[in-house]
């Protein structure tokens, strides 16, 4: 597909259309107008679109038709601006841009503001304009905000790659960088550190928006200190009164609805006439991080639409916390996010709002997708093989390996402890028996060996330690490369054989995801691009993630897309406790913390 032309290249070719001058390409006839600006639904519109943007909005265009113009009759159907997802990673969905594409422009997506710091983690700055060459091919619009934070918590872990302020001055200029991703490294800029600092003020300066990640229920003065330094959103509010904080001084609270990240619930009220009633025009709602099956299976941002109704929202309220509110935090406004003159032809054909499934999907005046199906091919895509080369581990642990040293006949040991559908873990303490100077697990506690091996510079580090809540029992191990932010290669298991197989077998495939039980292979995702995304179709990557959903339930795991709380085990940014490569680390503090407590 062709790129969009600019609006100011078109402005007399628009005014010609409107006033009949010249003909439309294509004209949407009889349908009922979601107009964001106003939050009013008006019937019998029609649309008029020229070289991807519409030229004009209103009753009766038929002055717009000539003999090559394409007539699409709405038959009353809705007529919405096409989604947008505020924040989000293209690799939590283990899928490539292409297939991203692919798997959400039939649910009515068609753009998405992207922080690459996954395959920042991997690759540096390389990784980001390998995201953003393929992104520019798309038919839908990615913007992407540079990676803030590689590694997150700089002197706590090593990644893959370090990237500087001086690289993110230089590449705010780059086409299709919208800003800043989020800051993580709010300890950074709370205590005055220099170089986020540094990296806030180059993107104020160039006149782009800094993305947030304050992930601290502390809103007294490391909160204001952290707004003051220049964050403009935020996406780790998890409570009303977090969100009600953030848009009273400024911010965009970000609502979540991704595969495991629940946040809508509890902070809507902060906007709904039967809650606080705030002004919604600063609030935005995106997913952060969804799975393949999620996206295939349930939808995009249409499903945060319908859970969002469902939680109380008017829908022409909640169409705007998707459409036009984002554009305008990101200063496109004038290119996004409503059906109005000037604006990139983005329309969908909805029967029913508060239903809200998508018969026809147009981004930039081009049917893309209808009745769920893609309608439109995307363009083939090479990955550089050096990019399918990440699994740098060096020589892999033994069964042995995976177990930690201890004195006496028991020890009390601290160890993460998972929370259903959110990011945060809890502080946990187990006294775990000894035997043969090894600790061992008590299948009563349910806890379970977590390891993480460097996976990054081949130096065969491995460091071990505890985790609880997934409710594993037999024998049984899941292993990922995908382990955010610094994405080493992560195992947990009930039995070290089993856990040094799975690792195996991960550099074996160049990356992935593992599920062994019972000695047997149950479920693998191969991810050979990066060791975090797949080459296949979305539709199979959601096939193979359901399976190894299914595989970690087999092995007890009672908790909803598990993987997903597995895979952030070693997010060094979000209390409490987290595993890393050089440690256990304590996140409330920002420093190491023993695994041992005390022996007995």
């Amino acid at each position: 597909m062709a790129a969009l032309r600019p609006w100011h290249e078109l402005t007399q070719t628009l005014a010609d259309v409107a006033m009949g001058r010249q003909a439309a390409d294509l004209l949407i006839r009889n349908g009922r107008w979601v107009n964001t600006h106003t939050r009013e639904l008006i019937p019998h519109t029609d649309v008029a679109i020229c070289q991807g943007r519409i030229a004009a909005v209103g009753e009766d265009l038929g002055h717009c038709i000539g003999d090559e113009t394409e007539i699409v009759d709405a038959a009353g159907r809705c007529l919405v601006p096409g989604l947008l997802d505020a924040h989000m990673h293209v690799e939590s969905s283990m899928l490539s841009v292409t297939e991203y594409a692919r798997a959400v422009i039939p649910h009515g997506t068609t753009a998405v503001f992207a922080d690459p710091h996954e395959m920042a983690n991997v690759f540096g700055m390389a990784g980001v304009e390998l995201m953003l060459a393929e992104a520019r091919q798309q038919p839908i619009a990615f913007y992407l905000q540079l990676p803030s934070c590689i590694p997150s918590a700089p002197g706590l872990e090593r990644a893959g790659a370090t990237i500087t302020a001086a690289e993110i001055e230089a590449a705010l200029a780059w086409e299709g960088i919208i800003g800043l991703g989020e800051m993580m490294n709010f300890p950074g800029l709370v205590a005055g550190a220099a170089d986020p600092h540094a990296m806030v003020a180059a993107t104020l300066r160039a006149g782009k928006t800094v993305g947030g990640h304050y992930a601290s229920p502390d809103l007294g003065r490391a909160f204001h200190a952290y707004v003051a330094s220049g964050p403009a959103d935020d996406h780790e509010n998890t409570r009303r009164a977090d969100a009600i904080a953030r848009a009273r001084r400024g911010q965009r609270p970000m609502l979540r609805y991704g595969s495991a990240w629940y946040d809508i619930e509890a902070q809507i009220p902060a906007i709904l006439p039967t809650g606080d009633g705030l002004d919604s025009r600063s609030f935005i709602l995106c997913t952060d991080d969804a799975h393949a099956a999620t996206l295939v299976d349930e939808g995009h941002m249409d499903r945060v639409l319908r859970h969002a109704i469902a939680c109380g929202c008017e829908p022409l309220q909640a169409i705007q916390l998707v459409t036009l509110n984002p554009a305008q935090h990101f200063g496109l406004e004038r290119e996004l996010g409503s059906i109005t003159p000037g604006r990139s032809a983005d329309i969908l054909l909805v029967p029913d709002l508060a239903e809200f499934r998508v018969d026809a999907v147009y981004a930039r005046g081009q049917l893309l997708a209808e009745q769920g199906q893609m309608r439109a091919p995307l363009p083939a895509f090479t990955h550089p093989e050096r990019f399918l080369q990440s699994m740098h581990v060096g020589a892999l642990p033994s069964a042995a390996e995976f177990l930690t040293a201890a004195r006496g006949d028991s020890c009390l040991v601290n160890v993460i402890g998972v929370i259903e559908n959110q990011a945060p873990t809890a502080r946990r303490q187990a006294r775990l028996p000894v035997r043969e100077g090894q600790i061992r697990l008590d299948e009563t506690q349910d806890i379970a060996h977590l390891s993480l091996i460097e996976r990054h510079h081949g130096s065969g580090a491995i460091v071990n330690g505890f985790v609880g809540g997934f409710g594993l029992r037999g024998d049984c191990a899941v292993a990922s490369s995908i382990a955010h932010d610094c994405h080493h290669l992560i195992v947990m298991g009930t039995n070290p054989e089993a856990m040094a197989v799975a690792s195996a077998r991960l550099v074996d495939v160049g990356g992935g995801a593992v599920v062994f039980r019972d000695g047997a292979e149950r479920a693998l995702i191969p991810l050979p691009l990066g060791g975090l995304m797949s080459l296949e179709p979305a539709a199979v990557v959601a096939a193979q993630s359901a399976a190894l959903i299914e595989a970690m339930a087999a092995c007890g795991c009672p908790l909803n897309n598990a993987f997903m709380q597995f895979s952030l085990l070693a997010l060094a940014v979000i209390p409490e406790l987290r595993i890393t490569d050089q440690g256990l680390l304590d996140v409330t503090r920002f420093e190491h913390t023993p695994w041992i407590v005390d022996s007995d």
